[in-house]
């Protein structure tokens, strides 16, 4: 059994940026979470669990969302056609495409999608992930059109599990960090969207018997809209929140200041 896993859930531009802050501020508590055992991803946290996995450092991930190209990630097409996604799949595929092919995975890494038709959630382990994978994974229902893989189309994995459990067990965990973006949607329209949807499946796999340390966000972090567009400053505002929280929840065992700055 593996020792320790991450679980990295969803949450749009907002959600990467705030799950790279708190692996900067428990690298700031002297834990590093580069060294897991395993790290599993959804939707966006797919991103950066293969990220993780293929041995890219926190600074690292800070210099590329904070970076201009990163708005290619989430581009709002225009016009605007529902049935095909509102957002420009060509440069959301390019980002991805980028990100896949710079970080091959040195760790074991697992990436959750949703399969549409069946309703159901689908692992895929390192070396069988393709960058489809990964696009389908974070491929937000309505606003990027599913992704066609092996002959099935996909959506965000986040759909049916925002922080995906059980895939850690599948994979051989013990004991398991969650970093859990959105514990509640920040849209009411959206809670009941994913509710129907989440009842009309089939019940989601048992995560079993594990450790489970679970950091959420002390406070929303923005609006739906905040979540899929890109904003330099507000990237930098949730990287430093997420680091913040990432300490906070260290302090109460380590006694450190929960208020030093990652960011400059």
């Amino acid at each position: 059994m593996a020792e320790k896993a991450l679980v990295l859930g969803g949450g749009g531009v907002t959600g990467v940026a705030w799950e790279i802050g708190i692996l900067t501020g428990l690298a700031d508590s002297g834990i590093d979470m580069s060294d897991a055992d395993l790290v599993v991803g959804t939707s966006v946290g797919a991103l950066n669990a293969w990220a993780i996995a293929g041995g890219c450092p926190p600074d690292e991930l800070i210099r590329q969302w904070s970076s201009p190209a990163a708005a290619a990630f989430l581009q709002f097409r225009m016009p605007p056609l529902p049935w095909r996604g509102f957002f420009d799949y060509k440069s959301f595929s390019h980002h991805i495409q980028e990100l896949y092919s710079a970080f091959p995975p040195r760790s074991p890494c697992g990436v959750v999608m949703t399969d549409l038709l069946r309703r159901r959630p689908r692992l895929v382990q390192s070396a069988d992930i393709r960058w489809e994978h990964l696009a389908a994974a974070c491929a937000i229902p309505a606003g990027v059109r599913p992704v066609r893989v092996d002959g099935r189309l996909y959506v965000d994995g986040g759909l049916l599990n925002a922080v995906p459990l059980w895939a850690a067990k599948e994979m051989g965990a013990a004991r398991v960090v969650v970093v859990n973006v959105l514990p509640r949607l920040q849209s009411r329209a959206v809670r009941m969207a994913v509710g129907a949807v989440r009842s009309l499946s089939p019940r989601a796999p048992e995560a079993g018997d594990l450790e489970v340390v679970t950091i959420a966000p002390s406070a929303p972090l923005g609006s739906l809209m905040e979540s899929v567009r890109w904003d330099r400053d507000a990237v930098v505002r949730w990287i430093e929140r997420g680091a913040e929280d990432a300490r906070r929840a260290m302090a109460e065992q380590s006694g450190r200041d929960p208020a030093q700055p990652v960011l400059q």
